[in-house]
């Protein structure tokens, strides 16, 4: 594991977006400390321009800043070129964590948290970003392929721009055909998460039906299994339903 984490923390650069110089200094000692290059912003243009300077390997991104917020931040920076985000929002509310893994944000933490937390979750973002090669090479079915080792997924040939987080979940899915899983399980074997809100699974699922889909609000890959979970169907027999 210790391996993993250097690996992880060799020559990243984190970007953290807060306006709040107290939580933005607190958490870039702890992610220098831990080894990363901390780039620091405190509103939505000083993090686009920073970003454009030094594009970082991951942004830990505040959802309530001043003027333009967190979520049209991560738009803006995921329209020039996919990079990981963690946003912080200083609410539980379930909108707030669902609005920003819907703009494309790979995790959250709700503050206040714990700095040690959120290290450990840049480092879990961070691994699946620069994943070893995998033994079973490229995964195929049902007009779908996946390189894990180049992190790159196609349809019909057509590339996807899928987030960590999709990613991760459709190359589960493509190895585990037929199978049916519970949320709680996709949480725990595709993010290594043993708690968490099960409504970031449910927006991962539908988010990824939209781009692998045909008919998302009738999907055939990705099937809804009531009462249990999801199943991917190889052979994409039609279904009825959604979430």
């Amino acid at each position: 594991m210790e391996q993993q984490q250097q690996a992880a923390r060799a020559g990243a650069r984190v970007l953290v977006v807060d306006d709040d110089p107290t939580v933005a200094e607190i958490v870039s000692g702890y992610l220098d400390r831990a080894g990363y290059v901390v780039d620091r912003a405190g509103d939505g243009p000083d993090a686009l321009a920073r970003a454009a300077a030094h594009r970082p390997d991951l942004v830990v991104l505040d959802l309530m800043l001043p003027g333009m917020d967190g979520l049209e931040v991560c738009r803006r920076m995921r329209g020039q070129g996919p990079v990981p985000v963690i946003m912080l929002t200083a609410r539980g509310d379930e909108d707030d964590r669902i609005l920003g893994l819907e703009v494309g944000a790979d995790d959250y933490v709700t503050k206040p948290f714990s700095p040690r937390e959120l290290v450990l979750r840049v480092e879990s973002v961070l691994r699946r970003t620069r994943p070893a090669p995998s033994p079973a090479g490229v995964l195929r079915a049902a007009g779908l392929s996946v390189d894990p080792a180049a992190r790159r997924a196609h349809k019909n040939g057509t590339e996807l721009a899928l987030t960590i987080r999709e990613f991760d979940l459709l190359a589960f899915f493509l190895r585990n055909p037929g199978r049916a899983f519970a949320r709680e399980e996709l949480m725990h074997e595709v993010w290594g998460w043993d708690f968490g809100d099960l409504s970031t699974v449910t927006v991962h699922v539908r988010r990824l039906r939209g781009k692998v889909e045909d008919d998302p609000a009738r999907p055939r890959l990705i099937q809804t299994v009531w009462g249990v979970g999801y199943r991917f169907d190889a052979s994409a027999a039609p279904v009825t339903g959604e979430d």
